[in-house]
């Protein structure tokens, strides 16, 4: 599958609007034992927020955090270890489970800011492109498409390249495109918004910003 790209533009970000809501800060603060926390007045709900975590220890309000996004995926002993090891690393860019890392993203800038920079600062990259086929496809523009189609205008050192090359070969599999990408919206007449980690794609890391590239699909037959 032969297609051409045009990245329209790359912004870094170091966090998102949409993450977290109204009714999360309301819940958190109960978490951190702010009394009547429902009657605030909701364009305040984060600045009480930040006061209220910063009463804590960092690695307190960390697990607090944790517990309250992820303890359907991790178990205790996982969450007190990452309260900790958010203190000193990037846990969001470095932990093994990469289907975690936009939730741990967000988790610590909260926390970054709450505590004016103690946690370390990441950042996440938003691209827009357009993604024509040159040829008619029967295949569905998705997130394994759109990081094959990136990864042919990316520099050889890209992290994605270096890890996944047999995955965007077409040699094996590539089930690791839904974690690296961790939002995927299409803008209809072949544009696109993507966001992930600046860890796996910086604006720096692109080749060329216009250019055609060749997509290899695994075949389990072969």
């Amino acid at each position: 599958m032969k297609i051409k790209i045009n990245i329209l533009d790359i912004t870094t970000v170091n966090e998102f609007d949409f993450y977290w809501r109204p009714e999360d800060y309301i819940n958190l603060l109960k978490e951190f034992d702010f009394a009547d926390a429902e009657k605030s007045d909701k364009d305040e709900l984060l600045e009480l927020l930040y006061l209220a975590i910063s009463d804590f220890e960092p690695d307190e309000s960390a697990r607090i955090l944790l517990n309250y996004k992820l303890k359907e995926k991790l178990n205790q002993g996982q969450i007190q270890s990452i309260s900790h090891d958010m203190l000193i690393d990037k846990v969001s860019e470095e932990y093994p489970e990469p289907a975690l890392h936009f939730d741990l993203f967000n988790i610590n800038q909260l926390l970054y800011k709450a505590y004016n920079g103690t946690f370390p600062n990441t950042e996440a990259s938003i691209i827009k492109l357009t993604l024509s086929p040159i040829k008619r496809t029967d295949h569905n523009i998705d997130k394994e498409i759109i990081i094959k189609a990136l990864c042919g205008g990316l520099k050889d050192n890209n992290l994605i390249r270096r890890l996944f090359q047999d995955q965007i070969d077409g040699i094996e599999p590539f089930a690791d495109a839904e974690k690296t990408i961790w939002r995927f919206k299409d803008i209809e007449n072949n544009n696109y918004q993507i966001i992930s980690s600046k860890y796996w794609i910086d604006k720096d890391d692109f080749l060329s910003y216009e250019y055609e590239t060749e997509i290899e699909f695994y075949d389990k037959e072969e």
